[in-house]
């Protein structure tokens, strides 16, 4: 079973361990996100053990479809599959059902998707969803639950976290079921549970007060970072995570920029994951502490720093800004995989500083000057990242109205 320690806090900023069957994990955290087992980008797992990672996360439903978990159990579980000795957390396919909202249909018993790959439909529930992450065997599973929009109508969202809570209470029980069987790969896998609501405070705390009595391993928040503001963001963090139990983990789902994990961090969160650093670095954006870089740009072209003085991950210590930006535009993957080895590295270094801040008691003056220094990557941030598809979940729930 798993124990989480509160070594200390800062206001509502948490700093703990959590020990787990996979190792010991310190927080505040960034999970590496690996979204088939492997991170996009050309990174090893021999590659994340160098750069700090502590916690990588896997998608449940691209295992799933591709190359299937009854095959991962097979070898083992998804630890020896990918070579990764650490905890590994897996989301619960979940998310899919907002992202792939053109191709799936909501009912009590679960999901009907149908596959990205070749269209074929694909029925996930509560079960399916725990048996599938049971086969993986990760460190952590995620309870399936439904994200609805930042768009969607009040009384859609009411709907809809009432049968994720509802979900939820058939996720523990199944969960609980496959712990005891005798060929499960991880008879200590853990259970998350999922805080939805959109943006509203209401049904956030209320949701929250529900599942807080479940008594479970962990609590998220998920459902943001889907196109609400930032200001939006914080508001719903600032109501919802101080109903969430403070001696248990504290999940911001999907988030965010370095601006964003450390506000989180200030409002009680502790373990994050983001997209941002591996599909930034594939298209040549790179982290610092004061801010983004385009290294596609020209005045790149003779500089011969790394891309930052006094990083200490493996691309800063041995290549120039000027070399990287050589690579990407001659389209060498080497250097996807180096502005992808250094935003890891940085995400990873960021939750560091962080644990030392706290650890040192200079949480509050330290917050001030990282976030002063990023004001720069607030304002030149490139959104990317920004999701669209939540433009087609409001087109298809005006649909079904």
């Amino acid at each position: 079973m798993a124990e989480y320690t509160l070594i200390k806090t800062c206001g509502r900023a948490k700093r703990a361990e959590y020990k787990t069957v996979h190792g010991t994990v310190q927080t505040p955290v960034f999970m590496n996100v690996g979204t088939v087992g492997a991170i996009k980008g050309g990174v090893s797992t021999e590659d994340l053990e160098r750069i700090g990672t502590q916690i990588e996360l896997s998608n449940t439903y691209h295992l799933h479809v591709r190359t299937g978990d009854d095959k991962i159990k097979q070898f083992g579980g998804l630890h020896k599959f990918m070579s990764w000795n650490k905890p590994i957390l897996t989301d619960s396919g979940g998310f899919q059902v907002f992202s792939l909202a053109d191709m799936r249909k909501i009912r009590e018993e679960g999901v009907t998707f149908r596959s990205h790959i070749d269209g074929h439909k694909i029925f996930m529930g509560p079960e399916e969803s725990m048996q599938i992450q049971s086969n993986l065997g990760s460190t952590i599973a995620m309870a399936f639950d439904e994200c609805p929009s930042s768009v969607a109508t009040k009384k859609y969202v009411q709907e809809s976290v009432e049968r994720t809570t509802r979900w939820l209470e058939r996720c523990k029980k199944k969960m609980a079921e496959l712990n005891m069987q005798e060929d499960t790969v991880n008879p200590n896998q853990l259970l998350f549970a999922i805080n939805q609501g959109a943006v509203y405070p209401d049904i956030r705390i209320e949701h929250a007060k529900a599942i807080r009595e479940m008594e479970l391993d962990g609590y998220a928040v998920g459902g943001l970072a889907v196109g609400e503001t930032h200001e939006e963001m914080y508001n719903v963090l600032d109501h919802v995570v101080p109903y969430l139990p403070q001696d248990k983990p504290t999940y911001l789902m999907g988030v965010g920029t370095p601006a964003n994990i450390i506000e989180a961090v200030d409002r009680g969160v502790d373990f994050f994951d983001c997209v941002y650093p591996s599909r930034n670095g594939r298209h040549g954006h790179v982290y610092t502490h004061h801010g983004h870089l385009n290294m596609m740009n020209a005045r790149f072209e003779l500089d011969e720093r790394p891309i930052e003085e006094g990083c200490g991950c493996p691309t800063c210590a041995r290549y120039s800004r000027a070399y990287i930006r050589h690579l990407l535009k001659a389209k060498e993957m080497l250097g996807l995989r180096l502005c992808t080895l250094h935003n890891l590295y940085f995400y990873n270094h960021l939750t560091e500083e962080i644990r030392n801040a706290l650890d040192e008691d200079r949480w509050d003056s330290w917050k001030r000057e990282a976030l002063d220094n990023l004001k720069e990557e607030e304002q030149n941030h490139q959104v990317m990242h920004q999701p669209k598809y939540y433009q087609k979940v409001l087109r298809k729930e005006q649909e079904e109205k």
